[in-house]
């Protein structure tokens, strides 16, 4: 939960997109989200850890979708551990899990400004299949 605090604090996401949420609670779901990973097998059947240094440096939730298909539900790698190539070996270690399995599909969803991360799936052989927005709607009449 630490490590999803500091990796996705401020994150670009749709939460915070929206002025009408609490930029503070927003920063909360992403602790809580890999928490439930971690603990409930309807969020996630594996989570894979990096260590770096006797600490969490970063991890991947991965849910299967069926015999065939998996996703990668949550990824993230601490600040502090970024561009040391965390993310490419924990993409890899996730895809040999994946493999080991028989899921011949993978999928991986990131914000559309989340480049970084979009040329390291690119790299790793993931083709981009589709972009989708996130709306709020709100009925309270504001």
């Amino acid at each position: 939960m630490r490590l999803a605090e500091k990796a996705f604090r401020d994150y670009p996401s749709h939460y915070h997109a929206d002025g009408r949420l609490d930029p503070r609670k927003s920063d909360q779901v992403y602790p809580s989200w890999a928490f439930r990973t971690c603990v409930s097998r309807e969020a996630a059947d594996q989570v894979l850890v990096a260590e770096c240094e006797g600490a969490v440096a970063g991890f991947a939730s991965i849910r299967l979708n069926g015999l065939e298909e998996a996703d990668v539900v949550l990824f993230a790698v601490d600040p502090a551990w970024q561009g040391q190539g965390i993310a490419r070996s924990l993409l890899v270690h996730t895809l040999e899990w994946c493999r080991s399995r028989n899921v011949s599909r993978v999928l991986y969803s990131t914000q559309i400004t989340n480049h970084p991360a979009q040329r390291l799936l690119v790299r790793l052989g993931f083709e981009p299949i589709r972009a989708s927005y996130t709306f709020h709607k709100w009925f309270d009449g504001a």
